[in-house]
C-alpha cells in the first residue's frame, strides 16, 4: 500500500485538487455574479477539453447515424432490386403470352380457311444431327395422328408425319434430304418436285421453257397423295436456265421457319 501511494502520490494530489478547484468553482457560480482570475483559469483549462469531447461524441453520433442510414439505403435498394426482378418477370410472362396468342389466332384464321379438320400440336423436340430434320409433337395416335398426314403452319407447309405412337409422333420437315413435296408455281402453274436441301428446298424437273422468276410463289399441287393443293411451300431465290438440259436449277426458299417452331397443326387425312 505504501509502495503505491508513493507511485501515484502526485496523480492522486492533482485529481483532489482540480477536483476541490471545481466544487469551489460551482459554488462560486451561485454566489458571484462576476468571474475572477482563478475561475478564467479553470475555464481555460476546462473549455478545450470539454469541447474536443463534444467533437468526439457528435463526429461518433454522425458516424453511426450514416451507418444506420448506409444500412437503411442498402435494404431499401436490395428490396427494389427485388421488386424490379419481379415486375421483370411478370413482364418477360406476359410477353410471352401475347406472342403466344398471336401465334395462336394465325393457326386459328388458318384453320377455319382450310376445310379439313386439323388438330392443334406443340413442338417439344427437335433432331439435334446433321443427318435428319424431324421435330417431334405432342400428339399420337390417340389424338388422331397417323403417319403420312401433313403439318402446317399458317406460313406454310412444314412437313408430314413418318412415325406416331400414342400421345406423340415425329415429323420430318420438308427440308430434309428426304422429303419431297409435289408442287408448282402459283404464277404460271408449271409443276415440279421440291426437295430438301439443308436450309433451303430445290425445284426439280421444271422445264427449260417455263418462264420463272426470282420471288415466284411455289405451292403444293395436291399430287402424291399427302399434301392437299394449295399449301404454300415457299418462295423461289435464284433461277438457273442451264445452256443444256431439259430442266431449270432452281433454289426455293421456304415460307417456314423452322428454327422457331412451336405451335402446328396435323391435317387430319388419310393419305390417299
Amino acid at each position: 500500500m505504501l509502495e503505491w501511494w508513493h507511485k501515484n502520490r502526485p496523480l492522486f494530489l492533482g485529481g483532489v485538487l482540480i477536483l476541490v478547484a471545481l466544487l469551489w468553482y460551482s459554488v462560486s457560480l451561485h454566489q458571484k455574479d462576476e468571474t475572477n482570475f482563478l475561475e478564467s483559469v479553470v475555464l481555460r483549462a476546462t473549455g478545450p477539453v470539454q469541447a474536443g469531447f463534444n467533437r468526439i461524441i457528435s463526429g461518433s453520433a454522425d458516424i453511426w447515424g450514416h451507418y444506420l442510414y448506409l444500412i437503411d439505403t442498402a435494404e431499401d435498394n436490395q428490396q427494389l432490386i427485388e421488386a424490379n426482378r419481379t415486375l421483370r418477370a411478370v413482364l418477360t410472362q406476359s410477353d410471352e403470352v401475347r406472342l403466344e396468342n398471336k401465334r395462336l389466332r394465325l393457326l386459328l384464321d388458318f384453320k377455319e380457311a382450310e376445310k379439313i379438320a386439323t388438330l392443334p400440336a406443340r413442338v417439344i423436340a427437335e433432331d439435334a444431327s446433321s443427318w435428319f430434320r424431324t421435330v417431334m409433337i405432342d400428339k399420337g395416335n390417340e389424338q388422331g395422328v397417323t403417319e403420312g398426314m401433313p403439318v402446317v403452319v399458317a406460313e406454310g407447309v412444314v412437313g408430314r408425319v413418318v412415325r406416331s405412337s400414342p400421345n406423340f409422333a415425329r415429323v420430318l420437315l420438308i427440308t430434309d434430304a428426304s422429303s419431297a413435296v409435289a408442287s408448282l408455281l402459283q404464277n404460271n402453274r408449271a409443276r415440279g418436285i421440291c426437295r430438301g436441301q439443308g436450309e433451303q428446298l430445290v425445284f426439280d424437273f421444271v422445264l427449260r421453257q417455263e418462264e420463272v422468276r426470282i420471288g415466284d410463289r411455289v405451292v403444293t399441287s395436291g399430287m402424291g397423295g399427302i399434301f392437299p393443293k394449295g399449301l404454300v411451300v415457299g418462295h423461289v431465290k435464284s433461277v438457273n436456265r442451264q445452256e443444256f438440259g431439259l430442266f431449270q436449277a432452281i433454289e426455293v426458299a421456304p415460307t417456314v421457319d423452322f428454327s422457331h417452331l412451336e405451335e402446328v397443326l396435323v391435317m387430319l387425312r388419310s393419305q390417299q
